[in-house]
């Protein structure tokens, strides 16, 4: 009997034993980019995808088995099927916003762990409930925060955490524009469901009529769709980036205020201000010119750091870096390293950089900060209780109803 080398890991190959059998679910054009970076791996093996678009599930099917030869990719509109498979490890989740939590809370307790894009909870209360679930199940769990996985980021985060800047003074995290919810699409007549699965694409979201933008994207800005009225989009990086480098990933801030829609601000329970701003850290300066989309800013009494999705990073003086290996600059942000982080977590059953406990605080800050902004008000927030202080109304927007059949 011949055994071929690969079987046994030799001549560069990983043996089965030692590979990683992944599913995915509702991957679209994200989706196609971080399974890309995931399949760039060797120790990944990629069997099967859930989706309720037939287009994209057999666009998948057939990028799976050019990139690397795989064959016989499962392709399935019901991502229970894939959960079931007691030969796959873990499951890529991107689906649209609606889904994330939901889905990743199903695929732990079937035992896999999960990788979720973000943002990965529609609210503060959702936050909660997947931290717990992933932390009940005792599965691995990667939000798809992967900034937190790139070398200018994670320098800009170090100098802060290390004290060189000295004491902290002020976290900036840049934010798309606050944008209200669009009026619903008009209804166009509804798919055979081995096209377009309508019901189970809208998932635990509200009830709507179907229209075909809505499944090419269109889905942002509609209510029950997608959440905070867009400051999540970019927020769940650089809130997220902006609570690693103070230390307070356990924890959030106990004040909001929308100043504007371009503008709101919160502060921690020391009183460490964080700044959300779309046009730049300043009214009267702007992002360094050329550090690229996403930028963080951390500033304390000795000096301050910029980084951006350019890859470079600015500091105010170089100095500052003495001691510090330059970072490999990475503009684009391929998540190729943020894979590699969850893959190696499965393997040790270490927590990931972005861990759900880390999604949680992170994103309970955007949520609320939201709300302050949508409620045209300040909001106290208590981070123990994860409730606003004599704010009945606020409290209320905390949660919302998921329909059925698709509680948990």
């Amino acid at each position: 009997m011949v055994v071929p080398a690969s079987v046994l890991g030799k001549d560069g190959a990983v043996a089965p034993s030692n590979r990683i059998v992944r599913g995915g679910v509702g991957l679209g054009p994200r989706g196609r980019k971080v399974l890309t970076a995931f399949l760039k791996h060797a120790d990944v093996q990629f069997v099967a995808v859930a989706d309720p678009q037939q287009e994209r599930r057999e666009i998948i099917r057939k990028m799976a088995a050019k990139y690397h030869g795989i064959e016989g990719v499962q392709s399935v509109p019901h991502m229970e099927t894939l959960f079931e498979r007691e030969d796959i490890d873990a499951v890529l989740i991107a689906t649209g916003e609606r889904w994330h939590a939901t889905a990743s809370i199903l695929a732990a307790r079937s035992g896999k762990d999960v990788y979720s894009e973000k943002p990965c909870s529609m609210t503060i209360a959702e936050s909660i409930e997947l931290d717990d679930e992933i932390r009940k199940s005792g599965r691995v769990f990667q939000a798809g925060t992967q900034r937190r996985s790139v070398p200018n980021f994670q320098l800009a985060a170090q100098l802060a955490r290390s004290g060189r800047l000295g004491k902290l003074t002020r976290l900036h995290a840049s934010v798309y524009k606050m944008m209200d919810d669009l009026p619903p699409l008009p209804e166009q007549p509804l798919p055979d469901a081995s096209v377009v699965d309508w019901d189970r694409w809208l998932g635990p979201a509200s009830e709507r009529p179907y229209n075909e933008q809505y499944c090419q994207g269109r889905w942002r800005r509609h209510t029950g769709l997608s959440c905070s009225w867009m400051l999540l989009d970019w927020g769940a990086h650089t809130v997220d980036l902006c609570q690693w480098a103070a230390d307070r990933d356990g924890t959030t801030p106990v004040k909001f205020e929308a100043f504007s829609d371009t503008h709101l601000e919160a502060a921690y329970a020391d009183g460490l201000p964080l700044v959300m701003r779309e046009g730049g850290f300043s009214d009267e300066g702007d992002w360094i010119d050329g550090i690229g989309t996403c930028p963080v800013r951390f500033e304390g009494e000795e000096g301050w750091v910029e980084a951006g999705d350019s890859g470079r990073l600015e500091v105010s003086d170089p100095k500052l870096l003495d001691g510090f290996a330059a970072p490999e600059a990475l503009p684009g942000v391929d998540p190729v390293y943020h894979a590699r982080n969850f893959l190696d977590s499965v393997k040790s059953r270490e927590q990931p950089v972005c861990s759900a406990t880390v999604a949680r605080y992170g994103h309970i800050a955007g949520h609320a900060a939201a709300l302050s902004w949508k409620l045209d008000r300040p909001l106290k927030f208590d981070p123990e209780t994860a409730s606003f202080d004599g704010d009945d109304e606020a409290n209320r927007m905390r949660s919302y109803t998921r329909r059925e059949p698709w509680t948990v």
